[in-house]
């Protein structure tokens, strides 16, 4: 018996599936599937555009439809829902395409049992959708997170916490230069007149001048070596030491996957770092505010977003190894 060719179609990263050939032919002459989108399926070394592969007609005729076998490399970010999954087991439908492409759901006309129906829509509640890869999601949901695709939101007090290690490791980093200075005459006046920071940075220099040089070395040392090893982590890993130790992650929002260099080390954290710095110098109330109103925004948010994330465009999540493995691009 000739197996049963496995389809994967994705749209703007959306990804969904699987369909049979029938099915994907069905869309093709509605409509419903565009030449533009993109296609996988056994056989294939990459995504490939629908249109290359049909010869621009609305009608796909592969030459070997090859192994009903799913490479879960490939396809890991599909999302499939259980309603439609117990559906595909009884009639041979599949998910629908208003719910790949974001369309607004259509009621299911029960009435008719019609072969090009099967891109009727079934209602569906959001945190019940579930990945293709359900072991990792499993291992780390619990009935109070938010699950969105094949990721878990992280707790917003896991994000509270890693940034209080990250806090305490930088205190930590300058404490020998925070002893030293407790040793000094330090006029801290000076420091908060906001309309004279030359001369707060004047005196500043001043203080540092009159530091051990040993003991400013030290310090030095230990800042730059642990602002390295966070680079290290978070481009590697994208975690900085605190959300390591707490166990999550940033991700792109759309591939839940590392995001690119420019928005991981560009955007969130050296932008961030540049930001915040100039917040405390003015004012350490002003910095903790701003910190406090990211997170109030990230608990009021369905995806946990914060101003951080939206700048960045990333989500920070469960930390799952699934989400360092490297997938083909979809071009």
């Amino acid at each position: 018996m000739q197996a049963i060719m496995q389809i994967f179609l994705a749209r703007n990263n959306v990804q969904a599936g699987p369909y049979d050939l029938e099915q994907l032919n069905i869309m093709l002459a509605s409509g419903e599937v565009l030449l533009d989108d993109l296609m996988w399926h056994e056989g294939l070394d990459q995504w490939q555009r629908v249109g290359t592969l049909t010869n621009n007609q609305t009608v796909y005729r592969p030459t070997n439809i090859g192994s009903s076998d799913v490479n879960d490399s490939i396809i890991n970010n599909v999302t499939i829902f259980p309603e439609d999954k117990a559906s595909s087991d009884q009639d041979g439908k599949s998910v629908s395409l208003d719910r790949l492409y974001g369309k607004p759901e259509r009621p299911k006309d029960t009435s008719k049992k019609v072969k090009a129906d099967m891109t009727s829509n079934r209602q569906q509640t959001p945190h019940n959708n579930v990945s293709l890869n359900k072991s990792s999601i499993k291992k780390t949901a619990t009935d109070k997170d938010k699950v969105i695709g094949n990721v878990v939101l992280a707790p917003i007090m896991s994000r509270v916490l890693a940034t209080a290690i990250n806090g305490l490791l930088y205190l930590l980093a300058i404490f020998p230069l925070v002893m030293a200075l407790t040793n000094m005459d330090v006029d801290y006046s000076k420091f908060q007149n906001i309309q004279d920071m030359d001369a707060a940075y004047q005196y500043s220099m001043t203080l540092m001048e009159s530091l051990p040089s040993s003991t400013l070395m030290m310090s030095q040392v230990m800042v730059f070596g642990l602002f390295a090893l966070q680079l290290v982590f978070i481009t590697l890993r994208g975690q900085s030491l605190g959300k390591l130790l707490t166990g999550i992650r940033v991700v792109d929002q759309t591939t839940h996957r590392l995001p690119s260099f420019t928005k991981l080390i560009g955007v969130r954290t050296l932008l961030l770092f540049i930001i915040y710095n100039l917040l405390f110098s003015f004012t350490s109330f002003l910095g903790f505010v701003i910190i406090a109103v990211h997170y109030y925004m990230a608990s009021k948010s369905a995806k946990n977003i914060g101003w951080h994330d939206k700048l960045a465009k990333t989500l920070v999540v469960k930390a799952d190894s699934s989400q360092l493995v490297k997938e083909p691009k979809i071009k």
